[in-house]
């Protein structure tokens, strides 16, 4: 993966790729960007729903377009992977959030009319450009919550052993999240929060999703709430779960995140965005056990290092709740 920092990099980026009409993807936010691009969708909406993803991929065909730029959080990057996908097209990723999702050629959709979170693989992710710059007005909640799915990719990656990159993005990540929600103009601060994420990414891409992801998933595609919140929530209830199994993993964190006791310092940072329970999320507590069944089926619940059941997805929701 070729890794650049600075926005002005991308056009001499695109001249070395040979893409003379790249297409952007991303949301209404960004619609405006100067950016080298021959032809735009500004479309993008939250959790990257299937009927934006085809529309998406039409344009990318009738555009006639030799590549993608992927410019926005982790749905703009999901639909503009998914798009890469469908067509073949080399995917040049501009995150703006610190979701990490660059690094992996799977994505995630929403299917809106079955509540379902759904995905695919085969992206054409050849590069990703940096610039720390566009993550200064994202809101505290959003900065939270993105940071907060990246430390998840960070806790989940050690559960098959020692990983540098997430030992790296969890100790950037619990040192700079705090800076960075207490006054997000701080560039310095998010500059080193980005280069957390990163190393996220990179340890998610190299070891994958289990539990806590499984859950916040199943809850995104139910209730369309934000994937970053629901990881936020998550991750501790099932770090816990897990530690019987893999006390060392979480031992690994801990140490990263320089504390004794990483769940609570799991919940800590997410207070830092606003989270504190499910039931703020208008999720109803009649609905919890469908919630759990639906997670307990999603493939990182069943590669999860220990095994999980329905019953046990719902009493950590119930926790949480």
């Amino acid at each position: 993966m070729i890794v650049r920092w600075g926005l002005e990099a991308l056009e001499p980026l695109l001249g070395e790729l040979g893409s003379e009409r790249p297409l952007l993807v991303t949301s209404e936010r960004f619609a405006s960007a100067d950016l080298p691009v021959a032809s735009r969708f500004t479309g993008v909406r939250r959790h990257a729903p299937v009927d934006v993803v085809a529309a998406a991929t039409d344009a990318a065909r009738g555009a006639d377009a030799d590549g993608l730029v992927g410019l926005g959080g982790g749905s703009a990057i999901d639909t503009a992977k998914a798009i890469s996908a469908a067509t073949g097209l080399p995917l040049v990723a501009v995150p703006t959030t610190y979701s990490g999702s660059e690094w992996t050629s799977y994505f995630g959709m929403r299917d809106e009319a079955r509540r379902a979170k759904t995905g695919g693989s085969g992206a054409n992710t050849v590069a990703v450009v940096y610039e720390p710059a566009l993550t200064l007005e994202l809101p505290r909640e959003e900065s939270v919550g993105t940071a907060m799915n990246a430390l998840a990719h960070c806790a989940e990656a050690l559960y098959a052993g020692p990983c540098e990159d997430a030992a790296v993005g969890a100790r950037l990540i619990g040192t700079w999240l705090p800076v960075v929600a207490a006054g997000g103009s701080d560039l310095a601060a998010r500059t080193r929060l980005l280069e957390g994420a990163m190393h996220a990414g990179m340890a998610l891409a190299e070891r994958g999703l289990f539990l806590a992801h499984a859950m916040a998933q199943a809850l995104g595609g139910r209730y369309g709430v934000s994937h970053g919140a629901m990881n936020a929530l998550c991750l501790a209830p099932a770090l816990r779960y897990n530690e019987p199994v893999v006390p060392e993993a979480l031992a690994s964190l801990a140490r990263a995140l320089g504390v004794i006791d990483a769940p609570e310092r799991v919940e800590d940072l997410s207070r830092l965005g606003g989270f504190e329970r499910l039931r703020d999320f208008g999720i109803p507590e009649d609905e919890l056990p469908e919630a759990a069944a639906e997670t307990a089926q999603r493939p990182a619940a069943r590669s999860n290092p220990r095994p999980v059941t329905a019953a046990d997805v719902e009493a950590l929701f119930r926790s949480i709740w």
